[in-house]
């Protein structure tokens, strides 16, 4: 039976009335393995921080914004592959 991959992005969440989010850690490296569940990233508001949690358990396959980068709802962070059985 072949395996083939999904890839699931990490979406800013809607973090309240902000209009400044950061993302100010990544707790895993480009090509670490997550479990869902996991602790991704923390984002910080002006008002509190924020864990990330993975909604899947996969690699981290692409990083799209950097430790201290300033973000908006709905953009994309990075990316999840996972493999998935035909």
């Amino acid at each position: 039976m072949a395996s083939k991959t999904e890839d699931f992005e990490l979406i800013t969440p809607d973090l309240g009335d902000t209009d400044k989010i950061e993302l100010v850690r990544w707790n895993f490296r480009l090509g670490d393995r997550i479990d869902e569940g996991s602790e991704v990233c923390e984002l910080v508001t002006d008002k509190a921080s924020f864990p990330m949690e993975s909604p899947i358990s996969g690699i981290l396959a692409r990083i799209d914004r950097e430790k201290g980068s300033i973000i908006k709802k709905g953009e994309i962070l990075g990316m999840i592959r996972r493999k998935v059985s035909e």
